[in-house]
């Protein structure tokens, strides 16, 4: 049985805002219905390495989710970060930071993680997915372009690789391109088939 065919048993409920997320998932054929929005303090401890923040934060959202799940309800819950020198960079307050955010960037290597919880009635899987991404060295030129036209401010690290500056200033990527976008497709698609009792 094909997953997509399995997950009508369920209600899929997508926790989340992005727009990129809700594309992804509608991409790969994944039916969801969109939660309703709710608040969550997304702070974390200063002493959790870099690389467990995003999955923290998904469980903080998972745990922050308002209604009572059934058996039959799977809450998708995600938070990506970015890290450069081994510090996360959220989204930036304003422009200024958006553009430092970017020259910090620039010219280097850095790391996406996109942390996953999946919960029900009975329990939850969590995890996360990390990619590698490489800038060419930008110009400030293109930094204020991109911010000024692009506004960047509800992306983590101040970009979106499906955006110009993704086209014109990425170098390459080891790993998932659609984790770097928000959400780990293939990963998320082999965990769902796992939570709901599809095994190969």
């Amino acid at each position: 049985m094909l997953l997509h065919d399995k997950l009508k048993e369920y209600r899929l409920i997508l926790a989340s805002q992005s727009p990129r997320r809700r594309q992804l998932l509608a991409d790969a054929g994944i039916e969801f219905v969109l939660a309703p929005r709710f608040e969550c303090d997304e702070s974390f401890p200063a002493t959790l390495p870099a690389e467990q923040v995003a999955e923290y934060l998904s469980c903080l959202k998972a745990d922050a989710y308002p209604e009572q799940l059934g058996e039959r309800d799977i809450l998708l819950t995600a938070d990506t970060v970015v890290i450069a020198d081994g510090k996360v960079l959220g989204k930036p307050k304003d422009r200024a930071e958006a553009v430092a955010m970017l020259e910090q960037l620039s010219g280097r290597e850095h790391q996406v993680v996109t942390g996953v919880s999946l919960s029900n009635a009975l329990g939850r899987r969590s995890f996360s997915v990390l990619s590698s991404v490489k800038f060419r060295v930008l110009t400030i030129e293109e930094i204020e372009y991109y911010v000024d036209n692009y506004r960047p401010f509800d992306k983590a690290g101040s970009y979106g690789i499906q955006e110009w500056i993704g086209y014109v200033g990425i170098e390459g990527i080891e790993g998932s391109f659609y984790n770097v976008m928000g959400l780990p497709v293939q990963r998320v698609y082999c965990e769902l088939k796992e939570f709901v009792g599809l095994v190969e």
